[in-house]
């Protein structure tokens, strides 16, 4: 328990229905859904739906979407709602116009959306409420107009050049010419007619019809090779999770394309240290969670890729051969060697969104455009910012991640959930591009390892190795800095706080928490 003479957030606790997100509207559109009788389901895309407007920069329906799903009773379900490049895109044309990489702001960088067929699914499956229902907070903020929060407001003014390189999206989004200031008030509302599409036609709403036509009309007109075929023909799947033991816990994933796998990865490599007898914001805890990182994440760089296009080594990539001979290159007196380089830039944006009902029915969510504000392009009819995920594809042939038509890209959103006894336990998430997996296994490990909370062990100060260096949170002491650089690290101060986690802790009373490096809040009832 925090204590209560400092400043901190308590846990929000119910007997019947939770539900935490990044943004105090999302949550509150989420708790209606509950109460109206609506299913965990029902409330994740109500939520998201409304984050779609309220924090434009983190998520939209021009992104991609997974889920983790566990009905009471049954077994976890995942879905997998990432979008494809399309079929006209290689690789060869990009290099023969002299590209080595997908730029952020390109047209190439644009993935068919995934998020609305991924809802539709979802809700097809578990819905009780009727869909078009569920977008209706979100077209009514859209319409009438919704504040802009402070962390929100940061991620405008951050973004200006950004978006003012696209005049269709400098005129949504920048208002008067300038990023919308923290308290004042913001329409989106040819957002809001695409919600009314979709409300009244369904997954025809977006993949067919004015809006997929304006959409890819614009695309092509920047260069893009997007097409209506490549719109009608984006589908969502089912997948079975794959998990590791951690203790006690079973912790679940999203198997590839997605980076879950370096969660389950990570966690066999820390099973080998007994973190317990470490201090949780200590020099050793960040050291052992740096050197694990670098070697997880050289792996994850190497074989995780669009199981459908290449041969992703799951089998190896779980084994407790591998997380042993990584685990054994650690040395807890020294940092190894810098690796090449891994990933991009840290700062990414997403929404994850965590919700449990009152039959008992668990929904960890996740939406994303990837960057902030994701490519910055807007088609003019519509409004929507289109995701670059894109970006993440390699132009190196032979490599596993490398372009190929109709491929889905590495993907970096990874909803969790962690079992005890075969039962959900935990149902959570960590923002944050590459940092995910490293946020998951923080926030399990302070749960599982030293018995925080879960409104601690969200709280508790995070560090991420990236780049060759140890990008650290303000919140990490001074002394645990200078020690982590005596031990050859390069520490930096992060620029940003590492994204964002809600988590719901199950048993006779739900316990939720929400980051507070977000605008959000938890829940309960």
């Amino acid at each position: 328990m925090r204590d209560l003479h400092l400043p901190g957030r308590s846990v929000a606790m119910g007997r019947h229905a939770a539900a935490a997100t990044s943004h105090s509207l999302a949550t509150l559109a989420a708790i209606d859904i509950l109460k109206s009788g609506g299913s965990a389901a029902d409330a994740a895309i109500a939520a998201c739906a409304v984050q779609c407007i309220v924090e434009p920069g983190s998520t939209g329906i021009g992104g991609d979407c997974f889920v983790l799903y566990s009905p009471r009773g049954g077994k976890v379900q995942g879905l997998n709602g990432s979008g494809r490049a399309p079929a006209g895109l290689t690789a060869d044309l990009l290099l023969g116009q002299g590209l080595n990489e997908i730029g952020l702001t390109s047209p190439h960088a644009v993935t068919i959306p995934g998020a609305i067929d991924a809802w539709l699914k979802l809700h097809q499956r578990f819905g009780k409420l009727p869909f078009g229902d569920l977008l209706q907070p979100a077209i009514r903020l859209a319409e009438e107009g919704f504040p802009i929060t402070e962390r929100v407001s940061v991620d405008f003014a951050r973004n200006e050049k950004k978006l003012s390189a696209d005049a269709n999206t400098a005129a949504v989004y920048l208002p008067g010419g300038k990023p919308p200031a923290r308290g004042s008030v913001m329409k989106l509302e040819a957002y809001a007619k695409v919600l009314r599409e979709v409300a009244s036609k369904g997954r025809e709403g977006f993949y067919s019809g004015w809006v997929a036509e304006d959409i890819v009309g614009y695309l092509r007109g920047l260069g893009g090779m997007h097409t209506l075929e490549d719109f009608a023909n984006q589908k969502s799947y089912w997948v079975e999770p794959i998990a590791t033991r951690y203790k006690d816990v079973d912790l679940l994933e999203i198997p590839p394309s997605g980076q879950g796998i370096i969660s389950l990865l990570l966690l066999n490599i820390l099973s080998g240290f007994d973190l317990g007898k470490l201090d949780p914001a200590g020099v050793e805890r960040f050291h052992i969670e740096a050197e694990a990182t670098r070697l997880a994440f050289q792996a994850r760089d190497t074989y995780v890729a669009d199981p459908a296009f290449a041969d992703v080594p799951v089998d190896k990539l779980l084994s407790a051969a591998f997380a042993d001979e990584l685990r054994s290159r650690i040395d807890l007196k020294k940092a190894m060697p810098a690796p090449p380089p891994i990933g991009g830039p840290v700062y990414r944006d997403t929404v994850y969104i965590t919700v449990v009902d009152a039959d008992g029915d668990c929904c960890s969510f996740i939406n994303s455009l990837f960057f902030p504000f994701g490519t910055a392009l807007s088609s003019p009819k519509t409004g929507l910012l289109l995701q670059n995920r894109g970006s993440g594809f390699r132009l190196q042939p032979g490599h596993p991640n490398c372009l190929e038509p109709g491929k889905r890209p590495l993907h970096t959103i990874i909803p969790a959930m962690a079992l005890k006894n075969g039962k959900p336990w935990l149902c959570y998430g960590v923002m944050g591009g590459g940092f995910q997996p490293v946020g998951q296994v923080h926030v399990l490990t302070n749960l599982v390892d030293y018995g925080m909370d879960i409104q601690e062990a969200i709280d508790c100060p995070r560090g991420f190795h990236t780049q060759g260096r140890f990008e650290a949170e303000r919140g990490i002491r001074a002394d645990v800095l200078q020690g982590l650089a005596a031990l050859g690290h390069d520490v930096k101060l992060a620029e940003m706080p590492h994204g964002g986690g809600q988590g719901i802790l199950l048993g006779d009373v739900l316990q939720a928490g929400s980051d507070p490096r977000k605008d959000g809040c938890a829940l309960a009832y």
